[in-house]
């Protein structure tokens, strides 16, 4: 399994701030719940990612 590989599964994402100064990226999937905690600075990084590969797949499309 792959980055493109499909996946026919429902999840939710959720992204907020902690109580201890994190951010947390929380997925739920078929009764899974996986969180996930970054400091700002490496959200900052994963936002920057996202964007980039926003921007790779818009130019594909």
């Amino acid at each position: 399994m792959g980055i493109n590989t499909e996946r026919d599964i429902e999840a939710n994402l959720q992204i907020g701030p902690t109580d201890q100064g994190m951010v947390r990226l929380f997925v739920e999937a078929s009764g899974v719940e996986i969180p996930m905690d970054f400091t700002p600075e490496e959200a900052e990084e994963i936002a920057a990612e996202i964007s980039a590969a926003a921007k790779a797949a818009r130019a594909k499309g």
